[in-house]
């Protein structure tokens, strides 16, 4: 019996390609492609270990990674647009492809000059989103770089800032609620004009005097995920976690229940799943968190 849990454990190493860290360079030139408006986004220091993404009047900006990852603990230290960063929105996201498409996502929704950011996350599963979630942060993301982090696995989703959970999306597939653990996804970030919407529900306007609006990156990281780099890449990234999965006993990640707790307390301003006008009821998934 021992043997075939090692055996088991052997092929998820070698057919999943990569587990454990899967970025071997902190170089955005390795890692990511622009997307979008190549002039607004500056690569930065000798190999490209910075990134900064630019808005003014004409264009936002955006970038993506050149691999598609399934599971696994992904970071990326990010300094947001400071000053008057009102209508802006700095979105930084895991995505997969189509109509059915899976998507974890950090919305950074930008402020009058004093007034705290809003970060919004949300969650789709086969296509279905919905799920938006906000809070205040603790501290001014404007004046240095934080870490934010998505912990992935086939049981739960933890959303962290800085190492403390801000949210936790399980697996209740029980339910009849899809979960995200077939399609690898890509990991995006973007700036653009959300003026329409993201400050004040649209109230509050950009004010184009205080353009260009940068957002800066660095220390993308990523580890213990299986690297899904074409269509039969994922499909072996999808059995071998599943033979992993059961040969582990499917570990979910951990995290601090009283500091989930605390930024539930303290910072959340919305939470669809108490969103009585919107759903009655509330999402099968709102019923069991962990």
């Amino acid at each position: 019996m021992e043997l075939i849990w090692i055996l088991s454990i052997l092929l998820f190493f070698s057919s999943a390609a990569t587990a454990a860290p899967v970025t071997s360079s902190n170089s955005f030139h390795d890692n990511f492609v622009v997307s979008w408006a190549p002039n607004n986004v500056k690569f930065l220091g000798a190999n490209g270990e910075a990134l900064q993404l630019i808005l003014d009047q004409s264009t936002g900006a955006g970038f993506a990674s050149k691999e598609s990852y399934l599971f696994g603990n992904i970071d990326m230290q990010i300094k947001l647009v400071p000053g008057d960063s009102a209508g802006t929105v700095t979105a930084y996201y895991l995505s997969s492809d189509g109509a059915q498409h899976d998507e974890l996502d950090f919305e950074f929704l930008g402020n009058l000059s004093g007034q705290p950011y809003v970060l919004q996350t949300n969650v789709f599963s086969a296509g279905v989103g919905g799920r938006e979630q906000r809070i205040t942060l603790w501290f001014d993301p404007t004046q240095n770089f934080h870490t934010y982090s998505v912990n992935w696995s086939a049981k739960r989703v933890v959303f962290l800032v800085d190492g403390v959970p801000i949210r936790v999306f399980s697996n209740n597939e029980a339910a009849g609620v899809p979960f995200l653990r077939r399609q690898p996804m890509r990991v995006f970030s973007s700036i653009w004009n959300g003026d329409s919407w993201a400050t004040r529900g649209g109230l509050v306007k950009i004010d184009w005097a205080h353009a260009p609006f940068v957002a800066s990156y660095r220390n993308f990281h990523v580890a213990n995920a299986c690297r899904a780099a074409t269509p039969a890449a994922a499909a072996t990234c999808v059995r071998s976690a599943s033979n992993h999965i059961s040969a582990s006993g499917g570990a979910a990640p951990t995290f601090d229940r009283r500091k989930l707790a605390w930024v539930k307390r303290t910072f959340m301003v919305y939470n669809y799943c108490t969103d009585s006008a919107r759903y009655h009821p509330a999402p099968a998934e709102c019923t069991r968190e962990f």
